[in-house]
């Protein structure tokens, strides 16, 4: 009733070897996905924040509220 051919045979390994290398490519292909969103979530962590900027009112110029120096102007309310 079952027999057992040698094309038979060769037919089972050949479709099992193609489902076994297509599972680890899926499964490299996952794996690559998920570290490809890692390392974008950790570029976009390390990306430098903007700031907001304020105009001096003495000069109309905008500074860095960290770093605001005096412009050399009287009315200049910023530190020299």
């Amino acid at each position: 009733m079952f027999t057992f051919s040698l094309g038979k045979i060769l037919l089972l390994a050949a479709v099992i070897a193609a489902v076994w290398y297509g599972y680890r490519w899926w499964q490299r292909a996952q794996r690559v996905s998920r570290d490809e969103a890692a390392t974008l979530a950790r570029e976009r962590a390390r990306a430098p924040t903007g700031e907001d900027m304020v105009k001096c009112p003495a000069c109309d110029t905008y500074l860095s509220p960290r770093s605001a120096r005096s412009c050399g102007r009287s009315e200049c309310p910023y530190p020299g």
